[in-house]
């Protein structure tokens, strides 16, 4: 059988959540294929294999087992953040010649990056939020940031796959601290005007068949905005069909299947968005999406009467082309 390693963990806030994200996608690799969690952390990538635990050799992405080395013949990174959201270890893989079934190195880089990737998809005629980027705190003065914006508005990391760090600011005397605390989380920092909307998000990939959208989710955060609390600790509520008219169902499914192909992602993604009006415009996407039993995508894919196992098979016969 051939050998596939799982690859979670991280150097991001986010470590639990992708280790538990990794742990169902092992639950539900098809038949035929002998399963790894590789997890990953500064200096040291451990290997695990029905209880056991061993060393991972970087050289060659090599492990030991019961005497015997072993070798990965496939890889998917489902770390969110740093280093596999951004695409590091998907181009780790690429030089090391062991396939990825998810998003490659560039798609992954470019979507991981808030402003980069808002940037792109504007060019291409794709409504995102009015944003201002900054290289350091003290790149533009506060006055100069709401006469530009207004208020409130959202201060991101631009360069974390994390929920953490993000804040929406409503007075000016706020802003400072919501920039500080948004480059602890990362090297760059984008404001984005307020999109005053219905939240969604709708998860898209692709099998035999060609680029497929689920059924869109709808958030109802209790706080502000959908935040870590909100996606992780049960506190917004997830409406799968998303209470939504059908054709702005259809422009957003549209939407989200052209994005993914600009972008040339594979495997599964997940495309948020922010109606304002009738126009659906794009808040982020998402190429490593949460994966627990609790996350938005499986609630998608079970929604769309399939099994997660049924669904990743799709996955491996369309990226693996078997």
């Amino acid at each position: 059988m051939k050998k596939i390693g799982i690859f979670c963990g991280g150097f991001s806030s986010e470590f639990d959540i992708s280790v538990k994200s990794a742990t169902t996608i092992l639950a539900n690799v098809p038949d035929g294929y002998d399963a790894f969690l590789i997890v990953v952390r500064p200096g040291i990538w451990t290997v695990h294999y029905k209880g056991l635990e061993t060393l991972m050799d970087l050289n060659d992405l090599s492990f030991m087992f019961n005497g015997q080395k072993e070798k990965l013949d496939i890889g998917i990174v489902y770390i969110h953040g740093n280093p596999g959201e951004n695409g590091k270890i998907q181009a780790f893989l690429e030089m090391k010649n062991i396939p990825c079934i998810n998003s490659g190195a560039l798609a992954s880089e470019l979507s991981f990056d808030k402003w980069f990737c808002n940037q792109f998809l504007r060019a291409f005629g794709v409504p995102v939020a009015k944003s201002i980027l900054l290289y350091s705190p003290n790149d533009c003065s506060s006055e100069h940031i709401i006469n530009s914006l207004g208020l409130p508005i959202f201060v991101k990391p631009a360069d974390s796959g994390s929920s953490f760090g993000i804040s929406k600011v409503s007075k000016e005397a706020d802003l400072k601290a919501a920039i500080d605390k948004a480059f602890a989380e990362g090297e760059t920092v984008v404001i984005e005007s307020f999109l005053n909307g219905t939240e969604v998000t709708c998860g898209v990939y692709r099998n035999l068949e060609g680029i497929q959208a689920l059924p869109i989710t709808e958030i109802v955060s209790e706080g502000e905005f959908f935040d870590y609390e909100a996606k992780y600790l049960g506190k917004s509520k997830e409406i799968t069909p998303a209470r939504i008219p059908d054709n702005i169902r259809d422009k957003i499914h549209e939407q989200a299947k052209m994005i993914y192909q600009l972008l040339r992602l594979k495997s599964v993604a997940r495309i948020d968005f922010m109606i304002v009006g009738d126009e659906p415009h794009v808040i982020e996407v998402n190429t490593t999406p949460g994966f627990s039993s609790a996350s938005i995508v499986p609630q998608m894919v079970q929604k769309n009467g399939q099994t997660l196992k049924e669904f990743w098979q799709e996955i491996f016969e369309v990226e693996l082309g078997q």
